[in-house]
């Protein structure tokens, strides 16, 4: 198996009844990679991933699949195979036949889908499953049964909807490596779709952050992680901590934004001129207690334990809320309660003033 680019040239879909999905697109997914479309409910990203499939028709653009215009071709004549969430495994069947199934409707003889039936339920660790039920497999194991099943048909691109929504943490958590193993083994192209940014990171070689039928940025996750191209991609992915203000002046590669809570210098990336709106991000790993540059008082009002980590919950004389995650070197001492909070210029970005992913408001500048 040999997996295909995934191109989206100039694509817009509008419903009937005027709502346009998606705006127009410009996207090419590369040939064998692992790309995920990251974005909360309702912004479109599944009816990308319809649209390749062929379920869904294009109001305008063109999507090309290896270099082939896929207009007018359905879902049965293009070289993908999508997974829904919800899997759609054929209960009274056995795994093996379940797998076979696409193959068996392609008028393959029996001993022939049988056969390569086992060669992928091998490829997914379940060949001593292949007699069984669906009903008597774990969730796991039956997202493995319908990532075979999607596989036999030979796809160049295999289109993944959320599909480990369903699953608990501890075995979403596996079958992230599981996923990731099975794409790298078939250089099959994974188009994944998901609104959970722990998926994404950890999985993909490139994600497209999407909200309300636009694409913000593509990149890779270290790239979205510590440069957001947008204010609401910055507060999808990750947790931040922000200030509001306007920008008072500029310095190079720096620019110093000013605010109810002070002035702040940080990563001017898109050089923003003095006297824009803007937002200063700060990830709570970058904050530092008793630091001297960006210092600011905070009072801690709570402290999480989560495992590893700990994140400390402060908040300002004027109510800003700020986190400051740590490693959990043990049991929290009796340090003071109000102390200074502080961060590098280099470990925070400011941003123009937008969409913020928690509200969907805008912050305006104070």
């Amino acid at each position: 198996m040999r997996g295909r680019d995934v191109t989206l040239d100039g694509v817009e879909i509008t419903y009937p009844n005027g709502f346009r999905a998606v705006h127009r697109t410009d996207l090419t997914v590369r040939a064998g990679e692992f790309f995920s479309i990251l974005g909360p409910s309702g912004c479109g990203k599944t009816t990308i991933l319809r649209a390749v499939s062929g379920f869904v028709a294009p109001s305008q653009g063109r999507i090309l699949i290896g270099g082939e215009d896929q207009a007018g071709l359905g879902p049965n004549a293009r070289p993908t195979a999508l997974i829904f969430q919800n899997l759609a495994l054929f209960p009274l069947m056995s795994v093996r036949d379940n797998v076979a199934f696409g193959l068996e409707a392609r008028g393959v003889g029996r001993r022939e889908r049988h056969a390569r039936a086992d060669e992928l339920l091998a490829l997914v660790a379940l060949a001593d499953q292949a007699d069984k039920t669906p009903g008597a497999l774990s969730g796991g194991q039956r997202q493995r049964v319908a990532i075979a099943r999607a596989l036999a048909v030979e796809p160049a691109v295999l289109l993944l909807d959320e599909p480990l929504s369903a699953l608990d943490l501890k075995l979403r958590s596996h079958m992230r490596t599981e996923l990731r193993a099975i794409q790298q083994k078939t250089g099959v192209t994974f188009i994944y779709i998901t609104h959970d940014q722990g998926e994404a990171l950890t999985m993909s070689d490139r994600i497209a952050v999407m909200n309300r039928g636009r694409i913000e940025q593509v990149g890779t996750g270290d790239d979205i992680y510590s440069t957001p191209a947008t204010a609401f991609a910055a507060t999808f992915v990750g947790e931040t901590n922000r200030f509001a203000g306007r920008i008072e002046a500029v310095d190079g590669a720096h620019a110093v934004l000013a605010g109810a809570e002070g002035r702040f210098r940080a990563r001017n990336t898109q050089g923003l001129p003095v006297g824009t709106e803007a937002i200063c991000f700060v990830r709570p790993e970058a904050m530092r207690t008793g630091a001297t540059e960006n210092g600011l008082a905070a009072t801690l009002e709570r402290r999480d334990l989560e495992g590893p980590f700990v994140s400390l919950h402060y908040r300002t004389a004027k109510g800003t809320a700020l986190t400051v995650h740590r490693t959990n070197l043990g049991p929290a001492g009796g340090g003071a309660e109000t102390e200074t909070l502080g961060f590098s210029p280099d470990a925070a970005l400011i941003l123009p003033a937008g969409e913020l992913a928690e509200t969907g408001r805008e912050l305006a500048a104070e």
